[in-house]
């Protein structure tokens, strides 16, 4: 049996993590100067609404190495003879050297993935590895398989909340808000970069779907959605690209603290990487 570990920024669906049995450890999301671990006791409706009434101070902070070794000692523990460790990319945090420090003292072999990307990118990555895995890949092989699409996967989104993404440092200079425009973002190479404008919801959508349907001639697409402030680019998005030929397979997926620290509420948009 091959374990499978990730982070709590892949925002991994909870019937995914069952489904393939993934440990998840959590990052630390830090509100008003308290501290919480990412889903356990801190999900997304509780994160965003801490906004709707205040502006508060929020940020994050990599695990531990000794949470890294408690999820593979659980991971060992229910049979995991191997383990596969995929994480949110090493330009972008420290997680991935935290899990490093912990493979030391790990009872069986662990396998680190830099997937390079964030959110549920990392997401895609685990899935995809853990489908190789069920299909009888070598730990190696489906090592291979996240390490690859990593560097396929692609992503657009909208955020109405630019000041969190510059305070983050990783907002492109030239992205400046602007009253009569909203623009349309990727994170490419750990930077924040817009992609095209827009003057409304429908544009905003036109646009996502459009930058995503030129990825490819066949995709898989998850298309996320913070709360309830973006449902109108959610909604607008994801009737796009599921009347897009591109698009084989679609799924949801919700955007959590580890990410929303960055983006904030309102915050919409879509990953997607080729079809097999």
């Amino acid at each position: 049996m091959i374990g499978i570990v990730t982070d709590s920024n892949a925002q991994l669906p909870p019937e995914l993590v069952e489904r393939y049995a993934v440990e998840v450890v959590p990052l630390t999301v830090t509100v008003d100067g308290v501290d919480y671990a990412e889903g356990v006791d801190l999900d997304a409706d509780g994160f965003y609404g801490r906004f709707a009434d205040a502006s508060p101070a929020v940020s994050t902070s990599q695990p531990s190495p000794g949470c890294f070794a408690e999820a593979y000692a659980r991971a060992a523990d229910r049979g995991a003879r191997e383990i596969l460790s995929i994480h949110l990319g090493s330009a972008m945090s420290g997680t991935l050297n935290s899990a490093r420090v912990a493979t030391s003292g790990s009872p069986v072999p662990v396998r680190l993935v830099d997937t390079g990307t964030a959110s549920f990118g990392v997401a895609c990555c685990v899935w995809e590895a853990a489908e190789a895995l069920a299909a009888g890949a070598t730990i190696d092989e489906a090592a291979s398989v996240a390490e690859r699409l990593g560097a396929q996967v692609g992503n657009v989104f909208v955020v109405q909340a630019l000041d969190l993404a510059r305070a983050g440092g990783r907002l492109a200079v030239e992205v400046e808000p602007e009253a009569s425009a909203i623009p349309v973002l990727s994170l490419v190479g750990g930077e924040i970069k817009a992609v095209g404008r827009a003057t409304d919801v429908d544009e905003a959508a036109t646009v996502m779907a459009d930058y995503v349907t030129l990825a490819g001639e066949s995709l898989k697409v998850a298309v996320g959605i913070a709360d309830k402030a973006a449902a109108p680019f959610w909604t607008a998005l994801e009737a796009r690209l599921a009347g897009a030929e591109q698009v084989k397979a679609m799924v949801r997926y919700r955007i959590g603290p580890s990410v929303g620290a960055h983006t904030g509420p309102g915050t919409a948009g879509a990953f997607f990487y080729p079809a097999a």
